[in-house]
């Protein structure tokens, strides 16, 4: 699958054009980030948590992320709810497992949800794919320091066992369903200076997971163009403050010919 076999521009626009609701059950450290980088790709964030509701806010969604960084049971609880509800509905569900593989709550949650759940795609760090997969990693707090064999490998295993698209995001990002395999070379080291951009990653990839159907297309296609996005910030940036201003403007501000010439998405 090589960048031409991926409209990454035609998702794009689906995205603006049909404004999905993304309901996010997500972190509270980055939540404010995740809400903006939401609506900056197209989409409309809404952050609802209280078991009262989560079934009722899926019911109106198109796409479901979770996002495991301020972990606490109760929140798993309301995860699984939503995430039953979302099942039935057939809409997709995107699982961030923030700091899997550093505590026990932590991984066992995360398998938790894949066990229960059919999540379409998974994004993590490479310790945190690993971990799921089965494979030795070593995590400090939520930061990937090390993984004891090949993370294209994990990757492969992780979406193989549990029928889902695994990425792992890094200096080139990787997508896969277990047969395909897809890299994706844009983004800039800035977007690790700056807190919660792991988590509005996984945010735009659900946004682009509502309009299209192809869940390995729409992981490729918002790691392009929030990596893009991010290059483009980098430019303008006097560092991380001004950087994650501007990878707001840069995101909404990206055009169907710039997406064009700028993504470098490989098979």
């Amino acid at each position: 699958m090589n960048h031409a076999s991926i409209d990454v521009a035609g998702i794009v626009a689906r995205v603006r054009s049909t404004r999905p609701l993304v309901h996010h059950i997500t972190n509270f450290v980055t939540i404010n980030g995740v809400a903006n980088i939401t609506l900056c790709m197209g989409g409309l964030p809404v952050m609802a948590h209280a078991k009262d509701e989560v079934e009722e806010m899926v019911g109106a969604a198109s796409v479901l992320v979770l996002n495991l960084g301020t972990l606490w049971p109760e929140q798993v609880d309301a995860m699984l709810m939503a995430g039953r509800r979302a099942n039935e509905r057939k809409i997709p569900i995107v699982l961030d497992p923030v700091g899997v593989g550093a505590t026990q709550l932590r991984t066992r949650s995360a398998r938790r949800l894949l066990q229960e759940l059919s999540i379409a795609i998974v994004r993590g760090n490479a310790a945190e794919i690993a971990s799921l997969a089965g494979v030795e990693a070593k995590i400090s707090g939520v930061e990937s320091v090390s993984v004891g064999g090949d993370v294209v490998a994990a990757a492969k295993k992780l979406a193989t066992e549990q029928d889902c698209v695994a990425v792992i995001t890094g200096a080139v990002d990787i997508v896969t369903d277990g047969l395909r395999l897809v890299r994706v070379a844009n983004g800039h080291r800035m977007m690790s200076t700056v807190t919660g951009t792991g988590c509005m990653a996984t945010a735009v990839i659900g946004a682009c997971a509502a309009v299209e159907g192809d869940a390995v297309a729409a992981a490729a296609t918002a790691l392009a163009a929030y990596g893009l996005a991010g290059e483009l910030a980098a430019e303008r940036s006097q560092g991380p403050g001004t950087f994650q201003m501007h990878l707001y403007d840069a995101l909404a501000g990206l055009t169907e010919d710039g997406l064009r010439t700028g993504v470098r998405i490989s098979s």
